[in-house]
C-alpha cells in the first residue's frame, strides 16, 4: 500500500547541523524524517516558497527536459529504505510509454514540487523508519541528558511542523 504524503517541513539536525526533511501521511499522522544535503534542501526550500531564479536551477532545468521532450512527471514514490538508505522512483508517463527511474528522494521531491506531482511513500518505508517502539536511551545519562531523551520521545508528528529552515 502507498500513502500520499506532503512535505511538512525542513528542520536542522542540531547535533550535525544536517537538514531533515519531513514527509507526513495525508491519511494518518506518520511522518518520516529523512537527512538529506544542503544543496538538495535549498532546492526544496526554494520551491516551497516559490522562490524562483533568473536561470534554471539542475532540478528546474531537468522538469524544462522532460517537458520539452512531452514527458509528464506523473508521480514520485519513497519506495524503500535499507540500512538507512531512503530510495525514490520518480514515475513518467508520454504518448508512448510509462517509465520510472529510480532517484535520491531530495531530488526526486525536489522535482515534484517543481512539477506539481503527487508525492507517495510505501507502507513498508514507514514500517521500517517507525521508531517509536524502540527504546530511548541517553548517551548523556546526567540529569540534563535525561532531560533531552524525554523529550525526544514524546516528540509528536504535529511538533515537526514548527521549526523550519
Amino acid at each position: 500500500m502507498q500513502y500520499k504524503v506532503t512535505v511538512s517541513g525542513l528542520i536542522l539536525d542540531p547535533d550535525s547541523n544536517t537538514p531533515i526533511l519531513i514527509l507526513k501521511s495525508e491519511e494518518n499522522d506518520q511522518v518520516i524524517p529523512i537527512w538529506i544535503g544542503l544543496l538538495e534542501a535549498t532546492a526544496i526550500a526554494t520551491s516551497l516558497k516559490n522562490i524562483r531564479f533568473d536561470r534554471p536551477m539542475t532540478h528546474d532545468l531537468f522538469l524544462n527536459f522532460v517537458e520539452l521532450t512531452g514527458v509528464a512527471i506523473t508521480r514520485v514514490e519513497v519506495c524503500d529504505i535499507q540500512d538507512s538508505t531512503f530510495y525514490a522512483k520518480i514515475h513518467f508517463s508520454s504518448s508512448d510509454a510509462m517509465f520510472s527511474l529510480d532517484a535520491r528522494p531530495s531530488d526526486a521531491i525536489a522535482i515534484a514540487l517543481r512539477a506539481d506531482a503527487p508525492i507517495f511513500v510505501d507502507e513498508m518505508v514507514f514500517l521500517k523508519s517507525n521508531k517509536n517502539n524502540e527504546p530511548v536511551y541517553a548517551a548523556d545519562d546526567s540529569e540534563e541528558g535525561q532531560k533531552w531523551a524525554d523529550y525526544l520521545k514524546n516528540l509528536s508528528s504535529d511538533d515537526f511542523g514548527k521549526y523550519k529552515v
